[in-house]
Order: structure tokens, then C-alpha cells, then sequence
């Protein structure tokens, strides 16, 4: 267990009833896979275009949290590049915003269906300690993979509540940086959202998170920078979600456990 951040006053979690994680880099380290799938998008097209190449640093400020066709428009807008939106059906070849975005989600399928996913060891003991007291749980991931994620990880059965990319697509509701995914995951758990915890490693989740009504905004610094997290909105910031078992109030706990 690595130790939480001194700097910051231990919160009061005894109103707390519902925790919303988001999925990559939170509590599966598919955020890396993501990073790379989009790494082998972009550098070639980049150089192609004889522009600023792309550089790590670039994931974080414009991609990392967001649905994917925003990702690709917001690192397009960086490099002061315009391209034909498309459609969601267009070819990984296609010159489009969507055209892209779906050749960075076959890149990041094939990574999955090859190497597999494990949850993050002190992510499962979090949730372990949580599932042992009256708190609800939901998955806010602007990924439209979530749910193959959370099963190849073997989380599927944890969560019954997962609002994902397909799922805010469909109803219409903004992505992150805005707030509406995680309203809508501590909606379906039936709280209001100053009952609930937003868990983030990206800094585009740190401000959605930030921008509502929230009990509590946890950044999982998972490259982006504790100073940073902080900056955009986090409350706390913890290098493994472990660190935060200490903090989960004991008179909350089930009974038998």
C-alpha cells in the first residue's frame, strides 16, 4: 500500500453511499493499452501531415477520459488540424474524425483479445473493502469497450450499474470533461451526487467530476500528476486505490463482515 498524499486533510466519508470509478487506469491498467493504440494512430499520421510529432505528454492533455471522436478532434484542434467529421459506420482507412477514431479502437481491441487485462491488485482490494459495507458501486467510462474490459478483467459481476460510451451515445448525454456521465451513474444508483465519490486518473474525469455536485473527488495519479489532479479539481490523490481502505468509515459496515 503506498502512502496517501500528507498535504491533503483526511476526508469525512461518513455521508458517503456511492462510489462511480471510472475504468481505465483506475481499476484496469487498459489505459495503457488505449495509450499505446493511440500512439501508433497518431505518430504516423502526425509525421505524414509534417507537424509537431506526437509525444506522450500529448495523451494526457488531450485525449486520456474523453469518447473517443473527441479525443481525435481535440489532438487534431492542437495541431491546428481540420479533417471531414464522417460517421460512426466510416472504415479505419478513412481520412474522417471517425474514420480515425474507429483505426485507434481496432488497434486497442487487438492489444485486449491478444494480451488480456488484469485488475489493478489494490483496485480489487478497494473494492473488496467497499463490497463489505452498505456503499454502492457503478462504473463512468467514456469508452464504448467497458463492458468487454470489465469482463476480461474479471469485474463484470462487481458492477451492475456501467455507464459507458455506448450508453451516453445513446441517451445523449455529454461526455467528459462534463459532469453528465457521473450524474447519470449516481442517478441509476438512486443518489444524489453529493452522496457519491468520483474516482479519476484523467485530468479531462478530474474536471468532470470537479464540475458536479459530488461528495468527493479522488484522482489516481496514474501519470498525469498529483499537483496537476489537484489543480483541475481533486479533493484527494492517491497513487493506488488501497490507500484509501483507511478512510472507509467502520460503523458503515454490513452486518457479518
Amino acid at each position: 500500500m503506498a502512502t496517501t498524499d500528507d498535504s491533503i486533510a483526511r476526508p469525512d466519508l461518513t455521508g458517503i453511499r456511492g462510489w462511480l470509478f471510472d475504468l481505465d487506469g483506475v481499476l484496469t491498467p487498459t489505459a495503457e493499452v488505449h495509450m499505446h493504440a493511440w500512439a501508433r494512430l497518431f505518430a504516423p499520421f502526425l509525421e505524414s501531415r509534417g507537424v509537431k510529432p506526437y509525444e506522450t505528454a500529448d495523451y494526457f492533455a488531450y485525449i486520456d477520459g474523453k469518447p473517443r471522436y473527441d479525443g481525435v478532434r481535440s489532438l487534431l484542434a492542437s495541431r491546428g488540424i481540420t479533417l471531414p467529421e464522417g460517421t460512426p459506420d466510416d472504415p479505419p482507412t478513412a481520412e474522417t474524425v471517425c474514420g480515425l477514431g474507429n483505426r485507434k479502437n481496432d488497434a486497442f481491441n487487438e492489444s485486449l483479445a491478444e494480451d488480456g487485462v488484469e485488475a489493478y491488485p489494490a483496485s480489487v482490494a478497494f473494492l473488496d473493502a467497499v463490497a463489505a459495507t452498505d456503499a454502492e458501486v457503478a462504473v463512468v467510462s467514456s469508452s464504448k469497450n467497458a463492458p468487454s474490459v470489465l469482463a476480461t478483467a474479471g469485474l463484470a459481476d462487481r458492477f451492475e450499474v456501467v455507464v459507458h460510451g455506448g450508453v451516453a451515445a445513446e441517451h445523449g448525454i455529454p461526455g467528459k470533461p462534463a459532469p453528465d456521465t457521473y450524474e447519470y451513474g449516481a442517478e441509476l444508483l438512486g443518489l444524489p451526487t453529493t452522496a457519491c465519490v468520483v474516482v479519476e486518473d484523467a485530468e479531462s474525469g478530474v474536471q468532470a467530476g470537479a464540475a458536479g455536485d459530488f461528495g468527493l473527488v479522488v484522482g489516481v495519479d496514474r501519470g498525469a500528476g498529483h499537483e496537476n489532479l489537484r489543480r483541475l479539481g481533486a479533493d484527494l490523490v492517491v497513487f493506488e486505490l488501497d490507500e484509501l481502505i483507511p478512510l472507509l468509515p467502520q460503523h458503515h459496515r454490513k452486518a457479518g463482515s
